[in-house]
């Protein structure tokens, strides 16, 4: 178990997982059961390709890849944000572990025992493994034997609650890691067999050559649309209708929601800034003379006094120079003072002294069999008080022994940076906050504000009057975290879901203001309407009816020189314009207009084209063709190079977005 000990005392080290490895994770069967109850459609958080997502079982792979974050992060503390994080990884993971599972059984693929087995503990394991500091040695690099002390550390009896806690978490770390290797090698497995799969042929390789044998000078002039004033054209409903017709597939979505809402502020009043003032004062007097310090502060204050060391660089920067200054004595304070809604002062306990600001440690090996391990250099604040203490108050070179759920665990003190001097502090602070009573007088006011107001625009009007903003929140999907940055606004997204147009909310506390919120849209529809994207049609219409003004004009004229003079504009020239160009000179990205010119005759010019910024007329020179024989296997090669690594993975993210899946998380959330 020293190995998750390891893991703990680098609490500095976090979780990282990228790419591929996000996605696999052990989804394993967690209480699969053929009960009715297992069945019952309302306890499913989801289905995915046929499988049904129980919430048990969802929860349970959620609590899983917590755990790993608190024991690879070194910390307990799991916040909203690192919340919402795992909630939506932990959904992805699922979605690509079912759908691959679902192709990787059509064709009768699958990861063996042996290979498992080779890659989690074998000759060369896979990366998922050699990256856990878990296994490193005191070099920094991965050590196979620290795996296997691991693993064979499993399988001993353990002789407390504790201990055997400690050895089911450290299980669990391992179970995820392996399940990890077996599905990130499933998905390396089904996509290599894609690359084979997704190969050029023949006809490919001709088109990819010949693209970059013919080169051509283009000249070109180009009026662009914005020169064609918006009433010379007129856009009518029937443009904008056909348009969304035949892009109605672009404008797929899921349902969703807006809300508009207003954020009242959580915030101290006057009588709480007196009551606090009057508190301090109150103490100051003890604070300053009284022994017994410790007592007053930590009955008091929100910065607790322990005894701990500060030196120039860790003290508050407010304190340093009162602190450290010419004739420093134990027992001389601050005055009370007021800054940034905080009263404060402070005290010094001890001065005069010098310890070191850091420690180097080496964990002693405790059996037989096991190497010490170099944990490296830590500050006090780093380290349990149980280690720190004994750590910096022994001598270079001696040892310590120090129980824990782990047992008894033995650390040497392998160096020690050198003493600088250090003070012992008593700070006595308090931040004015909102008392229960400010508390309440704010929710109160919040839910008169709904009682005064039972319409969006009246909302809009009362907020304005109140010098209040009234913040939009748009296509809120059923499973989002929070609206916009409003900590703690999950539950203003279930009530959107079960409002109508028009409603207001009840008061939510999110972070530190209440808020009250009005629906404004229910989009249920599988495709956004005409009307949300007519703004866009109408400026997409606007240019074709522009490019038919613009060409209309050109009727007749047959030159550059013509164009040129019609439209008091320059020609261009654009040089070694080729099928495979991405961009035409100056004009930008004109594929359209690089299609038409290496179409033309040589030596001719071509008839007014539309592009992506306006209309084009061209004229090309003579094409020249560069020299050279289609190597098909050569180009076949760079063709597959191309798209080996990202074709695949399309491959895959268009078979989960193919899959039938029932995403019904938002009840569980």
């Amino acid at each position: 178990m020293t190995t998750l000990q390891r893991i703990r005392n680098h609490g500095i080290i976090l979780l990282i997982v990228v790419g591929v490895a996000m996605l696999a994770f052990i989804l394993g069967d967690f209480l699969n059961s053929g009960s009715s109850f297992f069945n019952r459609s309302r306890e499913n958080v989801g289905v995915i390709a046929g499988h049904k997502v129980h919430y048990t079982e969802y929860e349970a792979a959620k609590d899983q890849l917590t755990e790993v974050y608190k024991i690879e992060s070194g910390s307990n503390d799991i916040n909203e944000e690192l919340g919402m994080q795992i909630r939506s990884q932990v959904w992805q993971m699922m979605l690509m572990d079912y759908t691959l599972r679902e192709q990787a059984q059509a064709i009768g693929m699958d990861v063996t025992s042996e290979e498992l087995s080779n890659l989690c503990i074998g000759e060369n394991p896979h990366q998922l493994i050699t990256q856990r500091r878990a296994f490193y040695d005191e070099t920094g690099k991965f050590n196979r034997f620290a795996l296997i002390n691991f693993l064979n550390s499993l399988a001993q009896e353990p002789e407390t609650q504790e201990q055997a806690a400690n050895m089911q978490q450290a299980k669990n770390y391992w179970m995820y890691w392996e399940n990890a290797v077996r599905l990130t090698h499933m998905q390396d497995k089904y996509v290599n067999l894609l690359s084979q799969l997704l190969t050029a042929n023949p006809l490919d390789a001709k088109y990819a050559f010949d693209a970059r044998q013919t080169t051509v000078n283009v000249e070109f002039v180009q009026q662009p649309f914005f020169a064609v004033a918006d009433s010379l054209v007129k856009v009518t409903d029937a443009d904008i209708k056909k348009l969304y017709n035949a892009q109605k597939e672009q404008y797929k979505r899921t349902p969703n929601r807006s809300l508009v809402y207003v954020g009242f502020p959580i915030e101290p009043s006057e009588a709480d800034f007196s009551e606090v003032e009057k508190l301090m004062k109150t103490l100051e007097n003890d604070f300053q003379t009284k022994e017994d310090v410790a007592t007053i502060v930590n009955s008091n204050s929100d910065i607790l006094y322990d005894g701990r060391d500060y030196s120039e660089t860790t003290i508050p920067a407010e304190y340093k120079e009162f602190a450290f200054g010419k004739g420093v004595k134990k027992g001389q304070y601050t005055e009370l003072t007021f800054a940034n809604d905080t009263y404060s002062m402070a005290r010094i306990m001890e001065c005069g002294y010098s310890k070191p600001d850091s420690v180097k440690l080496v964990l002693v090996a405790n059996g037989e069999g096991t190497e010490d391990v170099e944990l490296g250099w830590f500050q006090a604040s780093e380290l349990q008080k149980t280690i720190a203490d004994p750590a910096f108050a022994g001598k270079k070179g001696s040892t310590f022994t120090v129980s824990s759920g782990m047992g008894e665990q033995t650390f040497k003190i392998a160096d020690k940076s050198n003493p600088t001097p250090k003070v012992k502090l008593a700070i006595l602070s308090r931040k004015v906050t909102p008392s229960s009573k400010t508390y309440g007088i704010l929710y109160n006011e919040a839910k008169q504000f709904i009682v005064n107001n039972n319409s969006i625009d009246s909302l809009r009007q009362s907020a304005q009057e109140l010098g209040l903003s009234v913040t939009p929140a748009f296509a809120l999907d059923a499973n989002a975290d929070k609206v916009n940055d409003l900590k703690n606004s999950r539950p203003i997204v279930r009530w959107a879901y079960e409002a109508t147009v028009g409603d207001l909310s009840d008061v939510f506390e999110c972070g530190n203001q209440f808020v009250v919120a009005a629906l404004t849209e229910i989009n249920d529809g599988e495709y956004r309407t005409l009307n949300e994207v007519r703004a866009e049609l109408q400026m997409q219409a606007l240019a074709n009816k522009k490019a038919d003004y613009i060409i209309n004009q050109l009727n007749g004229v047959t030159t550059l020189e013509a164009a040129a003079e019609l439209f008091d504009a320059e020609i261009q020239s654009a040089e070694g314009i080729s099928l495979a160009s991405y961009r035409l000179g100056a004009a930008g990205v004109e594929p359209a207009v690089i299609g038409a010119a290496l179409a033309l005759e040589s030596n001719t010019t071509s008839a007014p084209v539309k592009g992506n910024m306006g209309v084009y007329m061209v004229r090309i020179g003579e094409k020249t063709v560069a020299e050279g024989e289609l190597n098909a296997e050569q180009e076949i090669q760079q063709l597959n190079m191309r798209t080996s690594y990202s074709a695949p993975y399309q491959a895959i993210a268009l078979i989960e977005e193919n899959a039938e899946v029932e995403d019904n998380r938002a009840r569980f959330q």
